[in-house]
Order: C-alpha cells, then structure tokens, then sequence
C-alpha cells in the first residue's frame, strides 16, 4: 500500500461531516479523520501530523478563523483549508494574512473537492478569482478592512448579538461573562469602529461586511 495522507476535517454538522469523508476517502491514497468543534482541537491538529485540515468557518464555541489562528501560531507550516457554506468575503483578508492555503465551499462536486486537497497537498493556494481581486481594491476599502481586522473573534460575535436585537444582560449571559465585562467590551468594540452607540455599532459592522444580512435585525 502506498502513502496515506492524513486529512484533518473539523465540523459541527456531522451529515457533511462524513458526507466529505466518504467523497475524499474515494481517493486511495487519502485518510480523513473528523472532529466536532466539542473535541480537544487545537492539541489534535498541532500533534496528529496532518498533510492538510478542513476547518468549518462558522461553528459553535470556536470559529475557523480563531481555529486557524491557534493553530499556525503553535505550527506556521501547517496546511490549512476552509470549507465552508457561508460567504468568506468578511473573513477573506484576516484568512489570507494568517496564511490559509484555500478555500472550498461545502457544494463542491467531488471532483472540486478532490482538486482542492490535491493543490494544498502540493502547497499551491486555491483562491477565488473575485476574492483576489479584492485584495487589490482602492485605499477607501482597504483601510475599511484593516478596520474589520482589528476586530477579535469575540468582539464579532458580540457585535452579531447586539444586531440580533439582544439586550446587554442576555449577551452576557450567553458569552458566560459578567454585564460590567461585556458593557467594557462594548465600549472597546465602539472605540475601534469609531462609532458611539450600539445602532452605529451593528450599521458600520454591516457596512464592512462583518455582518451578514441574515445576522443584521433593523433598528426601528
């Protein structure tokens, strides 16, 4: 038998799970191991000697950006996709800094998927055409994104709670953190985003792109 590449597929939805699992293990020569977001993830990924991971973007507990993160800092030659149902155009610029090698969207045929793996495998970066030209956009939306940048995972989720119309006490409750820490939180997340008030906070957000439309509840 012939080299096995070990494949690290991290999600919270375990049809899609195994679903890819069962597509990638087609190949003879690759070997998926699945996680949920409730497992001991970074260890696993840091020492499991993985040629590449598939990292779900959004999961409960921890994203795949903060996953990411966690994960290059402990192993900067890991290789690390993204593969994901929701819009990345938020996220694109704080991925590519970190230095995700692609990104693969959760309807992917088959052979799509295949691909993916296959390049990152052969450290080359799967990017789409539209995001990369994104990159090269003019100064005005640049600097709007160094501003979404300077953003924490945390504070982005906050900011999608206050969008959801939820009042302090409720957030923090969620968050597990007291209301004077999450009023704090706030105010640092106002600071950054140059804004005074919460309806600021969610409107510039979305402006920015940190917030989705189906995130985004209208203030009246």
């Amino acid at each position: 038998m012939g080299k096995k590449y070990r494949i690290l597929l991290v999600d919270d939805h375990p049809p899609v799970m195994f679903g890819t699992k069962w597509m990638l293990e087609q190949e003879e020569d690759f070997e998926v191991i699945v996680a949920s977001p409730q497992d001991n993830l970074v260890e696993l990924a840091v020492n499991g000697s993985f040629a590449v991971m598939m990292f779900d973007l959004v999961m409960p507990g921890i994203s795949g950006l903060e996953l990411s993160r966690r994960v290059l800092e402990r192993r900067p030659d890991a290789t690390i996709l993204i593969y994901t149902g929701f819009d990345i155009t938020p996220y694109f610029r704080q991925l590519i800094e970190l230095g995700i090698a692609g990104f693969v969207s959760k309807t992917a045929t088959r052979e799509r998927l295949v691909h993916v793996v296959r390049s990152a495998l052969n450290k080359e970066a799967v990017v789409p055409i539209r995001l990369l030209r994104a990159l090269f956009r003019d100064g005005s939306d640049h600097g709007r994104r160094d501003d979404a940048a300077c953003l924490t995972d945390r504070e982005i989720v906050i900011l999608k709670e206050v969008a959801r119309g939820k009042s302090n006490k409720l957030i923090a409750e969620k968050m597990h953190m007291s209301q004077r820490s999450l009023e704090y939180a706030l105010t640092q997340v106002f600071q950054k985003l140059s804004v005074h008030s919460r309806v600021e906070a969610v409107n510039k957000a979305r402006s920015m792109g940190l917030l989705l439309d189906e995130d985004f509840i209208r203030y009246r």
